[in-house]
C-alpha cells in the first residue's frame, strides 16, 4: 500500500490550523496591569534571594560595632524600612543570618553572630513583624563578604543578613 505526501500533510495541516486558534493571548477585561505596577501579591522576589547581594527587594542587610551585638542608629533605620516592607508583604518570611569578622574563636563567632541575628529579630519582632515569619541562623566567621585584613574588611563582615524563605 503505498501512502501518498497529500494524504500524510493534509491532515496534519488540518489539526495544527483548528489547534492555533485555541492559544489566544488576549486578556479577558480587568486583569489589564495599569501604569506598569507590579501587583503586591504577584512579588518579584527569588527565594533564598539575599541583602548582602541586594537580590532580596528592598530588605536592608544592617551592621555591627566589634565585639558588640547592639544595633546602631543606622541599623535602627535600615530595620525600619525592613519592618514597612514586612508589614507590606505578609506572605514574606526571612531568615536573618548573623555574622562576623575574622578575630576571635570559632565558638566565640558562632555566639556572636547569634546575638546579632536575635537582636535583629527581636526589633523586627518588637516593630510588629509576625515571629514565625523571622527565622536566625548564626554563621560566625564562616561567610564573610569582604576579605582583607583591614577594619574596612572587617567592619562589612559584621553584619546581619536577610535571606528571603517565602514569598
Amino acid at each position: 500500500m503505498k501512502v501518498s505526501f497529500k494524504s500524510l500533510v493534509l491532515p496534519a495541516f488540518l489539526v495544527l490550523f483548528l489547534l492555533g486558534g485555541c492559544g489566544s493571548t488576549q486578556q479577558q477585561g480587568g486583569d489589564e496591569n495599569v501604569g506598569g505596577e507590579q501587583p503586591k501579591d504577584e512579588l518579584n522576589l527569588e527565594l533564598n534571594a539575599d541583602s548582602d547581594s541586594g537580590r532580596a527587594g528592598p530588605l536592608q542587610t544592617v551592621y555591627f560595632d566589634f565585639d558588640s551585638y547592639a544595633l546602631r542608629g543606622d541599623a535602627r533605620a535600615a530595620l525600619d524600612g525592613n519592618v514597612s516592607f514586612m508589614k507590606e508583604n505578609p506572605s514574606v518570611e526571612i531568615q536573618v543570618e548573623g555574622h562576623c569578622d575574622e578575630r576571635g574563636g570559632i565558638q566565640y563567632n558562632l555566639a556572636l553572630g547569634e546575638n546579632r541575628a536575635n537582636a535583629v529579630r527581636d526589633y523586627l519582632v518588637a516593630a510588629g513583624v509576625e515571629a514565625r515569619r523571622v527565622s536566625t541562623i548564626s554563621f560566625g566567621k564562616e561567610r564573610p563578604v569582604a576579605f582583607g585584613h583591614s577594619e574596612d574588611s572587617w567592619s562589612k563582615n559584621r553584619r546581619g543578613n536577610f535571606v528571603i524563605t517565602a514569598k
